[in-house]
C-alpha cells in the first residue's frame, strides 16, 4: 500500500471534514467549494484503491484480505453517498454529514494501513 498516497488522503479527508464543520457551524448549505473538495477525495480515494489492487494481484499485502477489501469498498462509496445525502438535506446537517464522512474517510485509511502491516 502507498503510504504517500495515504497520506494524501487522510490529510485531504481531515481538512474537507474541518471545512465542513465550519460551514456547519455557521449554519450554511454545502457550497461547491466542498461539492469540488469531495470530488477530488474521491478520485485520490480510486487512486489510493487502484494501488492496493493493483498491490494485492502481484502477491503482496496482508493475510486478510476480505477484511482490506472491504474497507477498500467502503472507501469508494462514502464520498459520493456524503455528497448526495448533504446535497437532498440543504440545511446545515448536510454539511455536517460531510464532517462525519470526511471523518470515516480518515479512520478507514488509517484502518487499512494497519491492516496492510498485519496488524489486523
Amino acid at each position: 500500500m502507498n503510504t504517500v498516497i495515504s497520506t494524501i488522503v487522510i490529510v485531504a479527508s481531515l481538512l474537507l471534514m474541518l471545512a465542513s464543520l465550519i460551514v456547519a457551524i455557521r449554519n450554511r448549505p454545502m457550497g461547491m467549494v466542498l461539492l469540488v473538495g469531495f470530488a477530488v477525495l474521491e478520485v485520490a480515494v480510486l487512486v489510493q484503491a487502484g494501488f492496493v489492487i493493483a498491490a494485492v494481484a502481484g502477491g503482496q499485502g496482508p493475510a486478510d484480505k476480505v477484511t482490506l477489501f472491504g474497507y477498500v469498498g467502503g472507501q469508494v462509496v462514502i464520498p459520493p453517498a456524503g455528497v448526495f445525502l448533504a446535497l437532498a438535506e440543504r440545511s446545515r446537517w448536510g454539511a455536517a454529514i460531510l464532517v462525519v464522512a470526511g471523518f470515516a474517510i480518515a479512520v478507514m485509511t488509517g484502518r487499512m494501513l494497519q491492516i496492510w502491516a498485519g496488524g489486523a
